[in-house]
């Protein structure tokens, strides 16, 4: 169970009081602003996060006066959501780290301008580019990072041609024996493998998983659960370039595809 007293759950009974105090059930605000049931009961838990769009529908079938669009003040001090920061947590203390994702650059090697552009928050940016902070410190040494990508994420648009082409000889200027990028080519991508996740190996050993889901991160430390993420890590990377074919290929669309 979640924190009953996170913003996020607070946020959610905020919403359960002023539905109720409309004399609506949870289908009958759905019917009303055509989101779903299931998501309505996620959100009055505090198991799913609401957005701006959300809050301000909810705002006017039910008469708030604003008040849920208000209340959502509380993220702009928040760099990452409550969920992600066990994750962090163990990515900061990691030796290691490997890597996959099949649709977007990995959060540690975006540049700023392509993090804009999929967050669009300025918090979240920022959140997100002091994390790299982690592959240029001394004390302790930075963690080795092996990133598999898929290869759509170099042709997926995100920001522009301009944002793409730095974003991609990025990619190819920080590759090298402690950072490397491989990508999985068209044609190989596994299918069913349609969210990307990480594994931050510890000092002593110990791994931690990190996957993604369509609404949160989940982090755990269950040995079988790790053990299978390991597995897939390893079946993805065989079917990838080696690094020095990787980096040409991404240097390769940066200038065909994106100038």
């Amino acid at each position: 169970m979640g924190d009953l007293y996170s913003p996020q759950a607070i946020w959610g009974r905020e919403l359960r009081h002023y539905r109720k105090a409309a004399g609506l059930t949870q289908a009958e605000l759905a019917l009303k602003i055509h989101f779903s049931e299931s998501l309505i009961s996620g959100v009055e838990t505090g198991q799913l996060p609401a957005s701006p769009e959300f809050a301000e529908v909810c705002d006017r079938v039910l008469t708030t006066g604003g008040a849920l669009y208000r209340l959502l003040d509380w993220r702009k001090g928040q760099a990452f959501p409550s969920w992600f920061g066990r994750w962090r947590d163990k990515e900061q203390v990691a030796t290691t780290i490997r890597s996959y994702e099949p649709l977007v650059v990995p959060g540690l090697l975006q540049t700023e301008a392509y993090a804009h552009a999929l967050l669009g928050d300025e918090a979240a940016v920022a959140g997100r580019l002091a994390r790299q902070a982690v592959l240029t410190r001394e004390d302790p040494p930075p963690p080795v990072l092996r990133c598999v990508i898929a290869e759509p994420v170099l042709h997926l648009l995100v920001g522009g041609p301009e944002v793409m082409r730095a974003q991609l000889h990025h990619l190819a200027a920080v590759a090298g024996p402690q950072v490397s990028v491989q990508v999985v080519p068209q044609g190989r991508v596994r299918a069913g493998l349609l969210a990307g996740f990480a594994i931050a190996t510890l000092e002593g050993g110990s791994e931690v998983a990190y996957l993604e889901t369509a609404v949160r991160g989940l982090t755990t430390g269950d040995h079988d659960e790790v053990a299978e993420v390991v597995t897939q890590f390893e079946a993805i990377r065989i079917e990838a370039l080696p690094l020095s074919m990787s980096i040409d290929l991404i240097k390769r669309i940066a200038e065909e595809r994106w100038t």
